[in-house]
C-alpha cells in the first residue's frame, strides 16, 4: 500500500459563501463523511499558513493584502461568482498553504502522495484577480514552492470540467512547468482552445484537449490512458500536481460532462500508472455533493492501491 497523506482543516469551512452558492461548506463535509473507512489507511496532515511570500510568488505584490482588507471588511463579491467572508481569507490561505506542506512531506519521505481537501478552490485565480469561486491559485503556489524544494520540473494535469485559465496564464511562457487539461469546450471560462500552446520560451509546455458537451468515460479513458503518459514521458518532470476538480461528473449540476464515478476512478489510475514520482491531488471543482464524495473516496482508494 502507498504512503498517502490526506490534508483536510476545519478553517476551510470558515469560507462562508452562503447557502444557496455551489461552492459552500457541504462540499467538505459531504468528503469528509465519505472517507471515513479510509481514514485508519492515510496520513493526516493539517495545513499551514502560506505567508504573503509564498503567495506572491505567482500572485502580484499587492495582491494578499486586497484580499485580506476585503474580508475583513465584512466580505463582499470579488466578481458575479466568486464571495469572499470575513473568514475567506484565512481559509484561502491555509488552502494555499496544504500545497506547500504536502510538498515537504513528500520531500522528506513521510508521504509518497497527497490529497488536499481544501477550499476556496484555486485553478481560475490570475495574478491579481480572483474568479470562478477562486481566490489564490493554491495548485501554481504549490508548484513555484516545489522548485524551490528541488522539483525542478513540473507537470499539472486538470481534469476539472472548467479550464484552469489562472495556472494556464501563470505558466504560459515558462518551460519548466507543463500544464495539461482536459475541459467542457466552449464553456466557462472560455480559455482553453487546443491552439494555446504556450509562448516564448513555454511554447509547447501547455497542452489542451477542449472537448464537447456530453462527453463521457469513453473519450476521458482514451485521453488519459495514451496522450497523458507519453506527454509525461517526454517532459520526464521531477513532482506531478493534479487539479482534481469533480465537475466532470454526469451528475455536476453546473457542467454537461457525462463521466461516471468510475470512470473518474479509471482517469486518477492512469494518472497514477502515468510515472512513478510523486504526486500531489488539489481539490478543486465538483458541486453534487454525492458524487462529489463517492468520486473523492474512490481517488483516494486509488492512490492507496495503484
Amino acid at each position: 500500500m502507498q504512503k498517502v497523506g490526506y490534508i483536510y482543516d476545519p478553517v476551510y469551512l470558515k469560507h462562508d459563501t452562503g447557502e444557496n452558492h455551489p461552492e459552500n461548506y457541504r462540499r467538505l463535509i459531504s468528503i469528509q463523511e465519505h472517507i471515513k473507512p479510509l481514514i485508519d489507511n492515510l496520513i493526516l496532515i493539517k495545513p499551514r499558513k502560506a505567508t504573503a511570500q509564498d503567495i506572491t510568488m505567482v500572485h502580484d505584490t499587492y495582491y494578499p493584502q486586497e484580499i485580506m482588507d476585503l474580508c475583513s471588511g465584512g466580505g463582499t463579491y470579488l466578481d458575479p461568482d466568486t464571495v469572499c467572508s470575513t473568514g475567506s481569507y484565512e481559509a484561502a490561505v491555509y488552502a494555499a498553504g496544504a500545497g506547500l506542506e504536502a510538498v515537504d512531506k513528500i520531500k522528506e519521505g513521510t508521504v509518497d502522495r497527497v490529497f488536499c481537501a481544501v477550499r476556496p478552490p484555486g485553478h481560475h485565480a490570475e495574478e491579481a484577480k480572483a474568479m470562478g469561486f477562486c481566490i489564490f491559485n493554491n495548485i501554481a503556489i504549490t508548484a513555484r514552492y516545489a522548485q524551490k524544494q528541488g522539483y525542478h520540473k513540473v507537470f499539472i494535469i486538470d481534469f476539472d470540467a472548467h479550464h484552469g485559465n489562472g495556472t494556464q496564464r501563470i505558466f504560459y511562457e515558462d518551460d519548466t512547468v507543463f500544464y495539461f487539461s482536459t475541459h467542457q469546450y466552449p464553456f466557462y471560462p472560455g480559455t482553453g482552445s487546443a491552439d494555446e500552446k504556450g509562448k516564448g520560451k513555454g511554447y509547447g509546455f501547455t497542452y489542451n484537449v477542449p472537448l464537447p458537451a456530453w462527453t463521457g468515460d469513453t473519450v476521458y479513458e482514451d485521453v488519459y490512458s495514451t496522450t497523458v503518459p507519453s506527454l509525461i514521458n517526454k517532459f520526464d518532470p521531477d513532482i506531478i500536481l493534479v487539479s482534481a476538480g469533480y465537475d466532470l461528473h454526469r451528475d455536476d449540476p453546473l457542467t454537461n460532462l457525462m463521466v461516471s464515478t468510475e470512470g473518474i476512478g479509471k482517469i486518477v489510475e492512469y494518472i497514477l500508472k502515468s510515472s512513478n514520482r510523486p504526486f500531489l491531488f488539489m481539490l478543486e471543482g465538483g458541486y453534487n455533493l454525492e458524487a462529489l464524495g463517492e468520486s473523492v473516496k474512490l481517488t483516494i482508494e486509488k492512490m492507496l492501491t495503484v
